[in-house]
This record gives C-alpha cells, sequence and structure tokens, in this order.
C-alpha cells in the first residue's frame, strides 16, 4: 500500500505521488444526494421501497437512524447497496422521539420538513458544527404554513439577531399537528435543500402549497433533481421557472425498486486526477446523462483542456498536455468547488471560482477554509466574499493539512498528494460521512 495511516494525536493518513500518467478504471457510490430523497418519499409512500445502489455513508446512516426511530421499518443490506423502506402513506408512526443527524445537512433540513407532517413532539438535534449551521429560513417558510418549530438554544458561534429566524440552528423543538399548507417564502440563495425539504413534503399538507422563492436561486440543478424524483414517484410540481412552485394535495406512488445512480460529486475527484497526472481515467456506472449537477464538473475540466468521452454507462476523462485555468460560476455545482481549488495550483494560469458564498455554511468555512489550507501547501490564495483566485504554483510544500471534519476538504486535498511528495490530510476517516472507502478507491489510481 502506498497510502500510509499512522497514528498522532489524531489520525492522519499521507499520499505519495503516483509517478506514471494513468490508466485506471474506478466506481464510486451511490449519490447522497438521491439516496436522501428516496429515503424520504419512500416513507412517505403506502408501500415497500427497495433504493438498490443506495449509499452506506454517516449521512446517510443518520437518516435511516432517524427513521426508524420515527417508528418506520427500514431494513439495510450494505452488501448488496439496497436499503428497503416501509412507508406508511404520509402518517409518521412515534408521537415522540429526539432525532441526532451528526452533521448531517441534507438530513437536518428534510426531516425539519418532514417532521411537520407528524402528530406529536420531536426534537431534531446535531453535533457542535451542526449546531452552527442556520435553518431559519426554513423554520420560518414553515411556519408561514402553519408549522410550529422553535429553537431550544441559541445557536453556537453565531450572534443572535433580535426578530430574526436567520440565527436559528439545531436544536429545534416542532410541535406537529399535520402541516395546514397554503403560501410561503423561502429565499434561495442560503440553501436549496430548504426548497427541496419544502417541495417533497408539500403533497402531504391538508391544503395545496405555493412557494415563491424570494431571491435567486442557488443549486438549481439539485431542486430539478428533487422534481425529479417526485415526478419518477407519480407526483408532478406546477411550477413558473424556478420562482414559483405550486403542489396540490397528493400522495406518491409505490415503486417496488428504485436505483439510485453513483454520486457525480464523488465521482469529481476522479474525473480531476487525469487533469493533473496525466493519463486517463475511467468512472463506471455514470454517465453525462446524470440527473446530478455535479456532472457539469466535467464542462469545467474540458474548459481546462481535458477531453472527455463516454460510453453507455461509464465516463472516461484524459488529462491534457497543459493544464489552463478557468474563470468560472459555481453556484449551481458548489460540491466540486474543492476538488477544481487542487487542481488549480497546477494550472498555466489563475483560476477564479465565483458564486459560491453561500458554501461558508457547509460542513467547514468551504471558501476560508480551503484557502488556509491551500497557504499552507505554498499557494497563493486571494479570497473574495463570494469565493476564491487561486495562482499557479511551481513548488507544493510538504504540510499537514488539516480537514475542519469535512468530507470535501479530505478528499479534494488529497489528489495534491498524488502529484507532490509530503501532503498528509489529518483525520482521514471524515470521508465516511459519504464515502467512506475513498481512499482504498484512490489506491486504484495507482
Amino acid at each position: 500500500m502506498d497510502i500510509d495511516i499512522k497514528s498522532n494525536q489524531e489520525s492522519m493518513i499521507e499520499i505519495f505521488p503516483i509517478s506514471h500518467t494513468l490508466q485506471a478504471s474506478v466506481r464510486v457510490p451511490g449519490s447522497k444526494s438521491l439516496t436522501n430523497r428516496v429515503l424520504l418519499i419512500a416513507a412517505l409512500v403506502e408501500g415497500h421501497t427497495v433504493l438498490s445502489n443506495a449509499l452506506f455513508s454517516d449521512d446517510s446512516i443518520y437518516f435511516v437512524e432517524a427513521l426508524r426511530q420515527l417508528g418506520f421499518e427500514v431494513a439495510l443490506d450494505p452488501d448488496r447497496a439496497e436499503m428497503a423502506v416501509t412507508g406508511q402513506g404520509g402518517a409518521i408512526p412515534a408521537q415522540k422521539a429526539e432525532l441526532f443527524i451528526g452533521n448531517a445537512g441534507t438530513a437536518a433540513r428534510f426531516l425539519t420538513a418532514f417532521l411537520t407532517l407528524g402528530n406529536g413532539n420531536y426534537i431534531l438535534d446535531g453535533d457542535p458544527r451542526m449546531r452552527e449551521r442556520p435553518i431559519g429560513d426554513l423554520v420560518a417558510a414553515l411556519g408561514q404554513l402553519g408549522a410550529k418549530i422553535t429553537p431550544i438554544r441559541p445557536a453556537e458561534g453565531t450572534v443572535s439577531t433580535v426578530g430574526s429566524s436567520r440565527s436559528i440552528c439545531p436544536p429545534i423543538d416542532i410541535q406537529a399537528s399535520g402541516l395546514p399548507g397554503g403560501r410561503t417564502e423561502i429565499a434561495g440563495n442560503i440553501s436549496s435543500q430548504f426548497l427541496s425539504g419544502l417541495l417533497m413534503v408539500a403533497p402531504y399538507a391538508n391544503n395545496p402549497v405555493e412557494i415563491l422563492v424570494t431571491t435567486e436561486l442557488n443549486s438549481k440543478p439539485y431542486v430539478e433533481l428533487t422534481l425529479g424524483v417526485m415526478s419518477d414517484f407519480g407526483v408532478e410540481v406546477q411550477r413558473q421557472g424556478s420562482e414559483r412552485f405550486v403542489i396540490p394535495p397528493a400522495h406518491y406512488q409505490e415503486r417496488s425498486t428504485y436505483t439510485i445512480e453513483s454520486d457525480a460529486s464523488a465521482a469529481s475527484y476522479f474525473f480531476a486526477a487525469p487533469a493533473i497526472l496525466g493519463g486517463m481515467v475511467r468512472v463506471e456506472n455514470i454517465s453525462r446523462a446524470s440527473k446530478q449537477g455535479d456532472i457539469a464538473f466535467l464542462d469545467i475540466l474540458q474548459r481546462m483542456g481535458c477531453t472527455v468521452s463516454e460510453g453507455k454507462n461509464y465516463v472516461d476523462v484524459i488529462g491534457p498536455a497543459s493544464l489552463h485555468g478557468v474563470d468560472v460560476d459555481m453556484r449551481d455545482i458548489s460540491d466540486t468547488a474543492q476538488t477544481l481549488a487542487a487542481i488549480a495550483p497546477f494550472a498555466d494560469a489563475p483560476t477564479r471560482i465565483r458564486g459560491i458564498g453561500f458554501i461558508r455554511a457547509k460542513e467547514s468555512n468551504r471558501i476560508s477554509d480551503t484557502a488556509t489550507e491551500l497557504r499552507r501547501l505554498g499557494v497563493e490564495v486571494e479570497e473574495h466574499p463570494d469565493g476564491l483566485t487561486i495562482h499557479p504554483c511551481k513548488t507544493i510544500k510538504p504540510a499537514f493539512t488539516q480537514t475542519y471534519d469535512d468530507h470535501r476538504m479530505a478528499m479534494a486535498f488529497s489528489l495534491i498528494g498524488l502529484r507532490c511528495a509530503g501532503v498528509r490530510i489529518e483525520n482521514p476517516a471524515c470521508v465516511s460521512k459519504t464515502f467512506p472507502d475513498y481512499f482504498k478507491v484512490l489506491e486504484n489510481l495507482r
């Protein structure tokens, strides 16, 4: 093994460079975004749904355990990558539950909306970082639909604003007696997961739901993903662009099996590897026709000089003779921003990443923390309110790279270690959030 795991105060991995051009084929796990959306909808279906190629990771298991605490039957088969959910037709069996969802943002947002459909008292809490991640816009939007949600304590590490819902973070107390419905407004520039959560539970409100998006919508492909899954289960949403959505009362239709696409965000690291090492990497069980917006990261790699081709069920990326810097707005594919940041120092010109100011409230402050770790490696970086400018770097300095318990920091910065010696990744286990076997799959590039 060329990856060495050592014990310090916290474990770390040293990534050793690959000295040859790549010729590799890898497979990545099922999509986190799809797995968690289908878990929620399957719990609302009247009947049994099997999720095939489901993601088994911290985030999805937090969601599964929450459903189990709420009285749903969920059977897991990790060897077959299958999850089987028995839905209750819109009912939540448990009338009381205290749910812990770690730092799983998708689970936190979706469950907050889902729990308003129940009849009882529910508490939703997470780890210290989750207690710093605002959820107030969603709480306010659900409140306009008749839900009763209150914060249990002020958010840790935040400044409370009197009269403002923006300061609300978990833990929250949901006093549920069904969701009345009606008209609500929500900002689209904080997290698209707020809108996705509202959309997925809206068919089970007592009355039609009208949602008005009051700002530009970030991460639009994720909302399209939500609408696509809803349609797959038989519910169509009336819409006017990305500004207005109307959802009449309806019921999702049972599907015996729902196959989850491989995760496009996870694939981005392997798409990016040949951009800095040369050669070719094939990522199996994914295509450019994917419903996931992050597949558009391939377009950025093409602009940087890579060659992209595809077959029926795979994508090949071939590295360029010279990697070019780009100026790109990544508001719709922000989960791949750190992947781009990791390969940008090897380009022949600066790379400007725009439109991602909202990712400061993700698992880490993904703008400031990425800049800090790139500078630790000797890279010149300019931080902007909405992103970063990363300059070419001829000499990467050996460094112990902090991850801030953010899976995407660990995965992205490991790419630099494949090119340059002396890169060590702190707390590699944080990748279990979405890709537990990441470092094993990374070894396949050798």
